[in-house]
């Protein structure tokens, strides 16, 4: 028999055994449709989202203007600072409101006008207009800063003509003096580093807390559990307190670099740091026991969380400009947990934030951990029955 079997496969390639082969791989492949749909369905997330929500060079960022003066030459600028393509207007308020805004997240950038601004351009005094920039993230403001440069000699080309024409000289009808808030340096790890707190716990916990239910319907185990008196709720506790307390020296090590190594700020408090912090961590292992109800297997438990990790991490605003994405993009960022928690890390520590600037966020977050918990919960209990 075995020389049989040896001299057979001494022949050479047997095109039947490989269709045979070929055969009992696409049956399997076929009965496990969640596998075959992440393989069709990163590629297909990848090209949409590097395709059209991805932007280096961001561009209609929220823009606040302090209009003290309302005449026809504050309006020009204006006018002239949206046609730069850069910036977009979303509100008018006064200069308090301002501040809170871009303390806030709200807006990128401030526009601030003397009250007399007309009067002092037509007088040739070349009053100064104040430019506030949420600097934090340096791709999203360093363009937009740049092409302010030749606003004061073009912003009012249409304005002084004829007898005005004379405050066109050499030098500028007026002046912008730009304020970077929060990073003036544009130090690019003041940025990352504190959103690397959210990248991480995601991709870690995400993934440990799904493979470990997909570990005991591997190995025989979960039926042990399932015979216990505990309860759903009692086992969701116990499977994910200890990967909490990982996450939480995970954010010890992150936080420590980023004071030592790098030289982080931290404006705001450690204890409202913390509470953060748990929060979110709540959030997200909320989501792999959630696909550890799902997942038949540990490997498809690894591709769900390479599916949800991919949106979290280039739609939250942790790699790209948050407010260079297209509507659409921002509206899916905005269900995201990591976005909420990367705006909550970067307030606390850049800008020392309270409570009251970060509570919507904080709401987010636990609104998203609610609805996926109960999902979790859910889909549990029809594992028991």
């Amino acid at each position: 028999m075995r020389k049989t079997i040896s001299s057979e496969r001494s022949r050479g390639l047997s095109w039947g055994r490989i269709v045979a082969v070929l055969r009992k791989e696409l049956v399997q492949l076929r009965r496990d449709r969640l596998t075959f749909a992440m393989m069709i369905g990163v590629p297909i997330l990848q090209l949409l989202l590097f395709g059209y929500a991805i932007n280096a060079d961001p561009r209609h960022l929220p823009t606040a203007v302090v209009h003290v003066d309302a005449g026809p030459m504050a309006r020009s600028v204006v006018r002239a600072l949206e046609n730069t393509g850069y910036f977009r207007v979303t509100a008018q308020v006064t200069d308090r409101e301002a501040e809170a805004l871009i303390a806030a997240g709200r807006v990128q950038f401030a526009l601030v006008f003397p009250a007399d601004f007309s009067e002092r351009v037509l007088r040739g005094e070349r009053p100064a207009v104040g430019v506030y920039a949420d600097a934090t993230d340096p791709a999203a403001t360093g363009p937009a800063l740049t092409a302010l440069a030749a606003l004061p000699s073009l912003a009012l080309a249409h304005d002084l003509r004829g007898p005005l024409a004379r405050l066109q000289g050499n030098a500028a009808p007026f002046e912008l003096r730009v304020h970077r808030r929060y990073n003036p340096e544009g130090i690019t790890a003041y940025n990352v580093v504190p959103g690397l707190m959210g990248v991480i716990l995601t991709m870690t916990l995400v993934m440990m807390t799904a493979m470990a239910m997909t570990r005991e319907r591997e190995r025989g185990t979960l039926e042990n559990l399932l015979a216990t008196p505990v309860r759903p709720a009692e086992m969701m506790a116990g499977k994910i307190l200890p990967y909490a307390l990982i996450g939480y020296l995970q954010v010890l090590v992150v936080f420590a670099a980023a004071r030592v190594l790098f030289g982080v700020p931290m404006m705001g408090g450690f204890a409202m740091l913390t509470l953060a912090v748990l929060l979110f961590i709540v959030a997200t292992l909320a989501v792999g026991f959630t696909f550890s109800t799902i997942a038949r297997s540990q490997m498809q438990s690894m591709q769900m969380t390479m599916f949800y990790f991919l949106p979290n991490i280039l739609l939250s605003g942790f790699m790209f400009p948050f407010h260079g994405m297209p509507r659409w993009a921002q509206w899916i960022g905005e269900a995201l947990p990591l976005t909420h928690f990367v705006r909550i890390v970067r307030a606390i520590m850049l800008k020392g934030a309270g409570w009251a600037d970060v509570w919507t966020d904080a709401a987010a977050i636990a609104v998203f951990t609610v609805a996926v918990g109960t999902i979790a919960m859910l889909r549990y209990r029809q594992t028991i029955d």
